[in-house]
């Protein structure tokens, strides 16, 4: 939310700082994330000056330009090459000089400099209006009055407004605080906090009158319920028009385009007072009449932005005796609105319900000024005043004449709230005791009034604008934030209570294979657990039917609940290659959604992601591809570190990866990984290998529970080496190899491992060639030669009767 500085000084008239300001405001809780500058005219007209052509003449060298001496107030004047036709001796200018920054329409910034034009030296530039940003004619330079003074700056003449503009990042229950009226009523209270008493200045609208009843336009509030307030007035005789510079300054400072003086007029009041209004053409209202009620389930209503939208039967509508006009509190009708044409109006304010706004805006996809503070929950007591305030603001700016009564349809007054504070439980929540008359002086500044006070605490009334404070707890929260959380004394003593947490408490175990992820090169990334629906299409492993959709979807991209890790993270892969980051390896932690039926069911995951260059390309290395046995690694590793060793090895071919593998224990599946198959790859605009691995967390966690640490005392004997070279069919793995030999030999071989593979010339067709290591060793004497070859020989024969090996 943008704040105008110059804007809240007109309800509060202080001499602090817009840096000294932005700090209060922080300390109250509008949290100021920033403050930028604004300017009418960009760059402040900051080294342009008025000068006096002292002598034009005619350049030598083009036909069309000219060469003046310009008098600036310096020593000696300067000569400048002027290409403007209306350039002569003695008029009084506006000269930019060398250094200056000027900007174009679209705020490209270009900056003055000395040079030569066809041969002729240029010590600055004699300005036309659109060049300054002054208007938009370039037909000749701007000519000035002679009695304006030479060498005056021309941010002098000229009004130019030069405002800061605060970036608060408001929090959803400070709804009272979405306007600048509601922003200086708690500058004013943080002031009074400091002893500093300002009065707030707020718009008189005494001046409201009616001048005459010639166009009566009635009123019919249906639904009540929906609508519990609704205020009306029409303005005749008005004339549409721009705003004038003022009104169009505030706008353009908080980022709103103007658009037209009446339009405009009802954003400066919603703005200004927190009110949304909005403006018919009373012309269109066929009927002369307004009724605010819901239409049936379909019917058909194009909204100001061109959509046909349909209506839902709990959408609240301001219609006409013949048709809808606008979705209330939401977005008008694209017939409904004010033109060039205009001449007379319907100016309504009103206090719509809030769980009703928020439903229709989410059902459309819309979210206007309005709905954001509608949906919130806005001063039901500023209604009329707000409209009496905008009606006298368009008369100002438009002219036109109060043709009919004010009617207010209002016939539940919506109360304050009645709240009791107890000192004791303040003293409690806040950790220390604030006096007893401060906390009073700070309930008044916020509107708060005390209706009676004993020992044991006050009895409050809280306006119904602070639809967020209507506990207890609310007000001493208030309090605090007023009184200033810098102010509570901390002290040192620490008070602990001691938890028996589990080793195998999920968070720990994440911890632990985090940091040996990290430690691999991986990066973690959290992505959003809502997704679009559209992903259930690239997989038939996720169904339609089990999506979890959401009632109030922001978007269809965010429709639905994940149904797997894998999308989000190849987003995340997408995102980076698109800004040459191609070489990556992520994890990520997450949950995934399933319905099943009335059924809902959550799994929690870990994913791995691999893609680009193991190594980047340097001097001593070629760069290497990640490969499947890279992520094979990673995953063999995780399991090993949380104690998991034993599990089965199964290659598995689906939709998902075009080759994959699955580790599991009996039928329980731990971790399936892979190649992502090409066409998943190509719909998120992909063109290098991934490789994906999806650990079942929930069951792995379940395992590590039943994992005890073992250790054993290092070997004071050696180890022995042996290799096999084995001819083998194409088709068999290093698995088989490795599962024959631990079974053939259970207590001295420590390790199997295979050091180079080779296919080709040379060897039988269908054939390869293994070159396999085995270490033996006895943990209590020296192994023999003799009990060396007798393993080696059983080896060879197993090899040979069950995988038809040949020792080459």
């Amino acid at each position: 939310m943008k704040i105008s500085y110059n804007w809240l000084k007109q309800f509060l008239k202080t001499e602090w700082t817009p840096e000294q300001t932005s700090e209060l405001l922080t300390d109250l809780g509008l949290e100021v994330e920033g403050v930028e500058t604004y300017q009418s005219i960009k760059g402040g007209l900051e080294g342009v000056v008025v000068g006096e052509v002292l002598t034009c003449v005619k350049h030598p060298n083009a036909d069309k330009l000219k060469i003046t001496t310009v008098n600036i107030g310096g020593n000696t004047p300067l000569q400048i090459v002027c290409g403007a036709p209306n350039v002569a001796a003695g008029q009084k200018v506006l000269v930019a000089t060398i250094g200056t920054t000027l900007y174009t329409d679209e705020d490209e910034a270009w900056t003055i400099k000395k040079g030569k034009i066809r041969g002729e030296a240029s010590h600055g530039m004699i300005c036309a209006e659109d060049e300054l940003g002054l208007g938009k004619s370039h037909d000749g330079i701007m000519v000035l009055d002679d009695a304006i003074k030479i060498g005056t700056p021309a941010a002098d003449i000229f009004d130019i407004e030069n405002d800061q503009v605060f970036e608060i990042g408001l929090t959803p229950n400070r709804a009272d605080a979405m306007s600048h009226l509601g922003v200086a009523r708690d500058l004013k209270a943080g002031l009074v906090q400091k002893d500093i008493n300002l009065e707030l200045i707020t718009p008189s609208a005494s001046a409201f009158r009616i001048d005459n009843r010639t166009l009566k336009i009635d009123i019919d509030v249906k639904n009540k319920d929906l609508a519990p307030r609704y205020c009306g007035v029409t303005i005749s005789g008005l004339k549409v028009k721009e705003s004038p510079e003022w009104l169009q300054h505030r706008l353009k400072a908080i980022g709103l385009n103007p658009i037209n003086n009446i339009v405009d007029a009802t954003n400066y009041v919603l703005h200004e007072l927190g009110q949304p209004l909005h403006a018919f053409d009373a012309v269109k209202i066929s009927g002369n009449k307004v009724e605010v009620k819901t239409l049936n389930k379909g019917t058909k209503f194009i909204t100001l932005d061109g959509i046909e939208r349909e209506l839902h039967e709990d959408d609240l509508m301001i219609c006409d005796a013949e048709k809808p006009m606008c979705i209330a509190g939401v977005f008008g009708g694209i017939n409904s609105g004010v033109t060039e044409t205009t001449t007379s109006i319907f100016l309504e304010s009103a206090y719509f319900n809030p769980i009703s706004i928020r439903k229709s805006a989410k059902r459309h996809g819309l979210n206007t000024d309005a709905s954001f503070r509608f949906e919130r929950g806005i001063d039901p007591n500023i209604t009329e005043y707000a409209l009496k305030r905008a009606a006298l603001l368009i008369q100002e700016i438009a002219g036109g004449e109060i043709t009919s009564d004010l009617v207010d349809v209002y016939p539940k007054k919506i109360k304050d709230f009645e709240v009791r504070l107890s000192f004791e439980n303040a003293k409690k929540l806040i950790g220390e005791e604030i006096p007893k008359e401060i906390i009073k002086r700070i309930l008044a500044s916020l509107d708060i009034k005390v209706n009676n006070v004993t020992e044991a605490g006050l009895g409050l009334t809280v306006p119904a604008y602070r639809n967020d404070v209507q506990r207890e707890a609310d007000i001493i929260e208030e309090i605090l934030r007023v009184y200033g959380y810098n102010n509570i004394k901390t002290t040192k003593k620490l008070n602990a209570s001691i938890s028996g947490i589990s080793k195998f408490e999920d968070y720990k175990i994440q911890n632990i294979i985090g940091d040996q992820l990290v430690s691999q090169g991986f990066y973690e990334i959290l992505s959003n657990s809502l997704t679009t629906p559209n992903y259930t299409t690239l997989s038939e492993q996720l169904k339609d039917e089990h999506n979890i959709t959401i009632l109030n979807a922001l978007s269809n991209d965010l429709s639905v609940l994940r149904q797997s890790l894998l999308f989000s993270g190849l987003e995340a892969i997408s995102f980076n290659i698109n800004r040459k980051r191609a070489d990556l390896k992520f994890f990520e932690y997450g949950k995934t959604y399933h319905g099943f039926g009335d059924k809902r069911e959550e799994f929690k995951h870990l994913s791995l992601f691999v893609t680009g260059n193991q190594t980047s390309e340097n001097w001593h290395n070629s760069s290497k591809k990640s490969d499947f046995f890279l992520i094979k690694g990673y995953i063999i590793a995780v399991l090993q570190r949380l104690g998991i060793s034993r599990f089965n090895e199964t290659p598995i071919k689906n939709d998902l990866f075009s080759e994959g593998i699955e580790f599991s224990q009996g039928k329980t599946k731990l971790v399936d990984f892979g190649l992502i198959k090409k066409p998943i790859l190509k719909y998120f605009d992909i063109s290098q290998d991934v490789l994906f691995a999806n650990f079942n967390w929930d069951v792995i966690l379940n395992l590590v529970k039943y994992n005890t640490i073992k250790f054993k005392a290092i070997p004071k004997y050696p180890e022995v080496r042996r290799d096999f070279a084995l001819l083998l069919d194409d088709k068999v793995t290093f698995e088989s190899i490795y599962k024959i030999a631990k079974q053939s030999e259970k207590q001295l071989l420590k390790n199997v491992n295979l050091f180079d593979v080779y296919q080709g010339k040379n060897l039988p067709k269908g054939k390869k060639s293994y070159a396999v290591s085995f270490t033996l060793q006895d943990e209590n004497k020296t192994l023999t030669d003799k009990q060396i070859d007798k393993i080696m020989n059983t080896l060879q024969t197993n090899f040979e009767k069950q995988l038809g090996a040949e020792l080459r």
